[in-house]
This record gives structure tokens, sequence and C-alpha cells, in this order.
């Protein structure tokens, strides 16, 4: 790590995750990092202070995109609206997972579908690859149901991670979104269905209006807002997830506004085992760093030997 620790304090952050050794509890988001070497390679920055990278989301086939503008500020966070521009699984899997080292940090899959078929499929490709993880994006649209997103549909989100469920054994976890009415029971079905995780909570749907053209800003309408502004919602939801979660031993990557270590604190006592980076990495990509020495200070602090004594001990109000 680029600050000074000692053995004890870098022992206090590794951890578990879905059965991965993790060197810190941070993940760096999906979409915010590439496929991790256009990240990995800013200067300073060192696979040990995350546990895990997310990769860019995946489909089966290759995604040119939205139209722009695909990405606005906005007040205390960010709209982006991509369209989940890759170049297919395969591609993933034959060059690009290649040129990763696996030695430095886990790596984990991001899948995005238009069908159950399409998730299952995708999932069978990174299941016959070195892949650590798979993490699955129910919030796309299922073409086949009008568009409704599957991870707004308890009924489909669990079709979905049992769809992926049978085609790897590798770890699964589940991205639950939050522009959903229930999403303590929808974390339930996916847990039924077989997801080994959590991830809470993906973006909320958002727009930017350009007054003087009277028109949207992003090529696409609207898109998903992250960073600060959702903050309060994402502790929230990982709140409510974590009482559903914890009876069955399933860890959760809390995520959604965090910028600074005490952010990632409050995710971690409301219930996350690991927590998310993203939107903020697009400011300060030596982020990790910062957090990771503000929860060590943190345990040190309270008398706490490690990361995971934080995890749930929220104390709610009587």
């Amino acid at each position: 790590m680029n600050i000074e620790y000692t053995e004890q304090a870098i022992k206090s952050l590794q951890l578990a995750f879905c059965g991965l050794d993790f060197a810190t509890p941070l993940v760096l988001l999906s979409g915010c990092v590439g496929f991790g070497a256009e990240y990995t390679r800013v200067a300073g920055f060192s696979h040990r202070e995350v546990g895990a990278v997310c990769l860019k989301g995946t489909t089966a086939e290759a995604r040119l995109g939205n139209s722009p503008h695909r990405i606005v500020e906005t007040s205390g966070g960010m709209l982006n609206s991509i369209g989940l521009q890759n170049p297919g699984c395969r591609y993933v899997v034959d060059v690009i997972l290649p040129q990763l080292d696996f030695s430095e940090t886990r790596f984990i899959a991001n899948l995005s579908g238009s069908t159950v078929e399409e998730y299952a499929e995708i999932a069978r490709v990174f299941d016959d690859s070195v892949i650590d993880a798979m993490e699955i994006n129910i919030s796309c649209p299922n073409v086949k149901e009008g568009g409704a997103a599957f991870g707004n549909d308890p009924d489909m989100a669990a079709r979905v991670v049992a769809a992926c469920r049978a085609a790897t054994n590798k770890p699964i976890i589940t991205k639950l979104s939050p522009n959903q009415t229930d999403i303590a029971e929808n974390a339930r079905r996916c847990i039924e269905a077989g997801t080994d995780g959590l991830s809470v909570i993906n973006t909320l749907m958002g727009m930017a209006i350009d007054a003087e053209t009277r028109r949207p800003v992003l090529g696409a309408n609207q898109g998903g807002l992250s960073g600060p502004a959702i903050k309060s919602i994402a502790l929230l939801k990982v709140h409510q997830v974590y009482q559903v979660a914890r009876p069955h031993g399933v860890p959760i990557i809390g995520q959604g506004g965090i910028t600074c270590g005490e952010d990632a604190i409050e995710f971690l006592i409301a219930g996350a085992t690991a927590v998310g980076i993203g939107t903020a990495l697009f400011y300060d990509p030596l982020l990790c760093a910062t957090i990771n020495s503000s929860i060590v200070d943190y345990l040190g602090r309270h008398n706490l030997a490690h990361v995971s004594a934080l995890t749930g001990s929220l104390e709610l109000n009587p």
C-alpha cells in the first residue's frame, strides 16, 4: 500500500467475500474503471489497496452503446447513460482477461442481458475462464417483457439468478436496483435462487434538461444517477437488505456516493461486508489509499481488531 501500515493494520482490512480473499474491503465498481487496465495504470495506484475490481458491463454480443451525450454532472452527482458499450463476452474472455494479473487482486465480471437466456449464455462463457466471480446487473430491460427492468420485478430477478446459477459454479453477486418497491423482498428471492452475494445499490434513474434548448442533455433522455446525492438512499437500502441477507450469511457490497473513509464506515455499519467505490474515482483516482487509512484509524480509535466487527453494528434508536 502507498501509506504506512503495520502488519496488524494490514490484517485488519483483509476479509473473505463469497469465498474470495480480499486484501481490503474496497471494490472498484463496474463502469468506473473500464476493464481494469484503463484505471490501474494510473501513476501511484496499487492493487493492494483494493479487494476486487468489477469489470465493465458485458453482453453476449458487442454493443456500441448510446448516442452522446452519455455523461453529465449534476448537483452532488453524475448521470450516465453509456448504453453498455462493450466488445462482447467472448472478446473479454479471450483477449482482455489474459492481460490482467490475477495475482494482484480479484476480478469480477459484470453480466448484462436483455433476456434470461442471454444472461445464462454469458455466465457459461465466463464460467470457462479465469474470472474470480460474476456480478449480475439485473437493472437491464427485459425485451421479452415489454422493456421492464429485470431488477424491478422479484420474479424476473429470481429467474435471472437461477439461470446464471445453473450455468456456473463461480460465485454470483447480484446487483440490486433501488428503482423498485421492495428491495428486501427482491433480495430474498435472489438469495433463494442461489446468489452468493449482493451489491446494494445500483444507480437511480434521473434526467438532466437543457433549459435553453428544452431538450434532455443525455442522448438517451435519461440515465443512472450516482455520487453523493444518492448516499442516504443507499445506506437505507443496505440496512434493509442486510436484515434479509444476514440469516443466510450472504455478504453485501454497499455502494452509492462513497467519497471518504467516513462514508465507507457508515456503509459497513449499515450491514455491508465490503464497500464499492465508483463515481468518486473520476476526480480522485487515488482515493482508496485515503479510505483504507481512515478505516484503520477508526478501528484503532474504537479498539476493534478487524473491519468485520463493523458490519451490521448499527444500533437503531428506540
